[in-house]
């Protein structure tokens, strides 16, 4: 028996062999797998860029086209698609928007890192008050101040002091009142004489004291070779005491001229943390016997090395988040020979700014007297050769005749 096969159409075979790549195509996309989350958000990121780019700089569209396209069309402006739907006008962003919004960033950033800085001050000055490190405890809170100058003085050095006095440090209600008014702190700044009971040197100081009023007293046994602990103490006392913008550490062998100090400072009061004075570099002295010799010498390097960049020791400024470190951190600061380099040592590893002010360390007459005539009126003047005012007490009258701002100066300083 014979079986009928249905008849061959051709046209229907023909059809399905066009299809098959087609079909084989579409399975292969469909076996892909879909884009990934990252793949996604990259996408988004990039499209969000070039729109950027293309609307500030580059013509989506030609000028061809633009024409062809009419009046109507060139008006309208073309928008860019962006990932949620978010769509941007070309021409909407300007360079000049992103200019302003990094400005504003930074003052953003600038007024965090004020901000973290006084509260540092603060921690500092509870920690002060509360008898941290060996100093005279304040007992009531920190009084608010400009500038507080503290004078290294010592007990042999009255005469010194009594040169001050009649020249650049006012007396009695004028120191009063230039605390007031001006917010200006000055004090001649001693420890104790490390006697049993209080020694004769004590007992004068005292009398000294009662007549004048203007020490700070220190928890601080004296002595030529402890320097560098009476700097962190002095500090660590003025932080506890006064809450100024500036601290300032000045030998009693310097003439200084407190209007223009305070000029010069306020300058950088926006400023958070601040190193002021004449920065140097001097060589590191590893020969025993001599002036300066410095016993940990290798810890510099090689020998014939110099010091890292610090202020000479004659005058020197530090800003309140500065003195705040130095009282929080003092049981842990190393302390070097030379009192200058150990401040250095403290503030070198810090965010710190260095102003070499060459104002803070003028020569005396004529050096002073001949800048005074020019209209730049030095902040201090002293002799690099004796590290102060050679023969500061016979000298001081005739230095500040010359070289001093004048009586009125101070009171004219803008707060």
């Amino acid at each position: 028996m014979m079986v009928r096969t249905p008849p061959h159409n051709v046209a229907v075979d023909q059809a399905l062999t066009e299809r098959q790549p087609q079909l084989e195509k579409t399975k292969a996309l469909r076996a892909r797998a879909p884009l990934s989350r990252k793949a996604v958000a990259a996408l988004c990121v990039a499209s969000f860029v070039a729109g950027l780019l293309l609307s500030g700089r580059v013509p989506l569209v030609p000028a061809s086209a633009a024409d062809a396209a009419g009046d109507d069309g060139a008006k309208q402006g073309v928008r860019v698609s962006g990932c949620g739907g978010n769509k941007r006008k070309l021409g909407e962003s300007h360079p000049k928007d992103l200019l302003n919004e990094v400005s504003r960033t930074h003052q953003a950033i600038q007024s965090l890192d004020k901000a973290v800085s006084t509260l540092e001050m603060e921690l500092a000055v509870e920690r002060a008050r509360s008898g941290g490190g060996g100093t005279a405890v304040a007992t009531k809170p920190p009084q608010k101040a400009r500038v507080v100058i503290g004078i290294n003085t010592a007990f042999t050095s009255r005469k010194r002091r009594d040169s001050l006095r009649d020249t650049w440090v006012p007396r009695g209600e004028k120191l009063r009142k230039l605390e007031t008014e001006k917010g200006i702190v000055v004090r001649f700044v001693i420890g104790h004489s490390g006697a049993p009971g209080g020694g004769a040197l004590d007992r004068a100081l005292d009398a000294e004291e009662a007549e004048t009023r203007d020490f700070l007293r220190l928890d601080h046994a004296e002595g030529y070779h402890e320097l560098s602990s009476k700097t962190r103490i002095y500090f660590t006392t003025a932080v506890a005491t006064w809450d100024a913008d500036f601290y300032v550490k000045v030998d009693d062998d310097v003439h200084l001229n407190l209007g223009m100090l305070s000029s010069r400072l306020a300058k950088h009061r926006t400023r958070p943390r601040v190193y002021v004075g004449c920065m140097k570099s001097g060589p590191v002295l590893s020969q025993k016997g001599v002036k300066y010799h410095e016993p940990e010498y290798w810890k510099f390097g090689d020998e014939g090395n110099k010091y890292f960049r610090h202020a000479t020791g004659q005058i020197y400024a530090i800003s309140k988040d500065l003195a705040a470190y130095i009282s929080i951190n003092q049981p842990i600061l190393h302390r070097f020979a030379n009192e200058d380099v150990s401040l250095g040592a403290w503030l070198i590893g810090l965010e710190v700014e260095h102003v070499d002010d060459r104002s803070m360390c003028c020569a005396t007459p004529p050096d002073c007297e001949w800048k005074k005539r020019a209209g730049n009126v030095c902040v201090a003047s002293f002799d690099w050769s004796c590290s102060g005012v050679c023969k500061s007490v016979d000298r001081m009258r005739h230095i500040h005749k010359a070289c001093g701002e004048g009586e009125g100066a101070v009171w004219n300083v803008a707060m």
